[in-house]
């Protein structure tokens, strides 16, 4: 689409994006060394925090590990074990993104009160996350070209080892994406981990802010968190590679050998296995605290009025989230090296970061630079804008991969300039993967917690904001009628995302 130097017209917006995601660094540095270096060395050189960063990186690792053998389980049932409905068994699977992590871990913690620590807060955040795996993955094993299993299998491999040695080595890069957001995701967690009672470094930041408020050891640790966040991106590119972009051809499930009765019934009892736990816990438990009793009658305008605010905010984060990240993506697919390695990795630096210390650090540079904004709908726009861009990123670079810049280079053969060939050709063609990202950020931001807790404005009251308070005094039957609208209202983007995947596998 482009020369070998990226246009200002590209970078420009990029560059903007990264430094929107970045924003919190500003803060965080500020806060960090007002007490001096001396302070630094002395919170970070403490026993207490490298048991913080052992806690929270073992639980990431588990969860991470867990999320991949569950996500690529999960797409290969919708991919290649031959059960009927591959829609619906994909918008089942994707399920638990319309479900907050909090609301699960109230669910679990309700029915199992001694499933606390680490155990439950790996159950929680395993289930909530997996489909941050399955859904790339199996985008990418649709689009794959069974011929390539067909001559394994004509060279007698065995259907694990096709599955072991051909598939999933071509799904690599889709599987380290999505490990990556599973990651960040659990680094960043704060509902999950507090209400199992597992201290791990969100926890202890949310603490520093509310017991004396001591910004300068939230801000520290916080830094930690950027850190590993940077390890973990790093790790992430070398496992993606330069390698060539895997097999695509006919895709869908045209041409690929059907499966054993054998592998259909592992299949079948595995997917119970996954959707009862991460679906069927926190949907019966939200049944059943609507038939308790509570100390205040809930109005039907109280619980609508809290829902349309939450989907106005979501789709306006979506809309704004994706112009951010477009310009990222592109850069990235149409000008690989350094530099858009560099912008693209700087949208994910803060991803790991608490929603409170972003929430925080917009407080802080709308207090600044942006005072008439504050406490305005906008300002929680831009905080979810930043917690969010690396989803969008992620999704939409994934989708601009699939439509091979060739397609854009014949557009031009036939006299279609750079923009024209873009809108006309590039859009179209990664149009799901777009409509995928702004369905899954939508869902992120109606769910999201601590940043609309601290930033809306005074009144403006969400379906999240109303749970946590309900939930914060153990009321779940005034909990119950919020989260079953959510729960109801998120099934339809919920949906919209499965369809948005099974639609890209099956395109030829």
């Amino acid at each position: 689409m482009f020369g070998k130097r990226p246009p200002a017209a590209l970078w420009l917006p990029a560059v903007l994006s990264g430094l929107v995601a970045l924003a919190p660094l500003w803060y965080l540095a500020s806060q960090a060394s007002g007490r001096g270096w001396q302070a630094i060395s002395d919170e970070l050189l403490q026993r207490r925090t490298l048991d913080l960063v052992v806690r929270s990186l073992v639980l990431c690792a588990a969860v991470t590990a867990a999320c991949i053998v569950i996500g690529t389980f999960a797409a290969w049932v919708v991919v290649h074990s031959g059960l009927p409905g591959r829609t619906l068994l994909t918008v089942a699977f994707s399920l638990p993104l319309a479900i907050p992590s909090y609301l699960s871990a109230f669910a679990w913690i309700d029915r199992w009160p001694g499933l606390t620590g680490f155990w439950g807060a790996f159950i929680v955040l395993t289930f909530a996350t997996f489909p941050y795996v399955m859904l790339p993955v199996t985008a990418t094993l649709s689009r794959l070209d069974p011929t390539h299993e067909d001559v394994a299998r004509a060279l007698g491999r065995s259907g694990a080892g096709v599955l072991f040695g051909v598939v999933l080595p071509q799904a690599r890069r889709s599987i380290a994406a999505g490990a990556l957001l599973v990651a960040l995701y659990v680094l960043s967690d704060f509902g999950a981990v507090a209400t199992m009672r597992h201290e791990v470094f969100t926890w202890v930041i949310y603490g520093a802010y509310r017991a004396g408020f001591n910004p300068a050891r939230a801000a520290i640790l916080s830094l930690v968190l950027v850190l590993v966040a940077l390890a973990l991106t790093g790790a992430e590119a070398r496992v993606r590679g330069d390698g060539s972009r895997a097999a695509v051809g006919r895709g869908g499930s045209h041409g690929r050998s059907p499966a054993g009765r054998n592998a259909r019934a592992v299949a079948a009892a595995g997917t119970l296995l996954v959707v009862l736990p991460s679906v069927g816990v926190p949907v019966t438990g939200v049944l059943d605290w609507l038939g308790r009793d509570t100390v205040r009658t809930v109005a039907a305008s109280e619980v609508w009025g809290a829902a349309l605010n939450s989907f106005g905010i979501g789709i306006a984060v979506a809309l704004v989230t994706l112009a951010a990240a477009l310009p990222v993506a592109l850069l990235s697919v149409r000008h690989p090296g350094r530099f858009s390695r560099s912008v693209e990795a700087s949208t994910f630096v803060t991803h790991s970061l608490p929603g409170i210390v972003v929430a925080i650090s917009v407080v802080y540079l709308g207090i600044r630079a942006a005072r008439p904004f504050y406490q305005e709908w906008p300002m929680v726009v831009f905080a979810h804008v930043i917690l969010f861009i690396p989803v969008m990123v992620a999704t939409v670079k994934s989708s601009l991969e699939k439509s091979g810049r060739s397609v854009e280079e014949v557009a031009h053969s036939l006299g279609a300039g750079p923009v024209e060939a873009f809108f006309r050709v590039t859009v179209p063609l990664a149009a799901p993967g777009l409509l995928a990202g702004t369905a899954l950020t939508m869902l992120a931001a109606v769910k999201e917690l601590p940043a609309t807790l601290l930033l809306r404005p005074t009144g403006f009251e969400t379906l999240s904001t109303e749970i946590w308070t309900h939930s914060s005094v153990s009321d779940y039957a005034a909990v119950g009628p919020h989260a079953l609208v959510m729960l109801v209202l998120a099934v339809v983007p919920t949906a919209v995302l499965g369809t948005l995947t099974a639609m890209r596998g099956n395109d030829r």
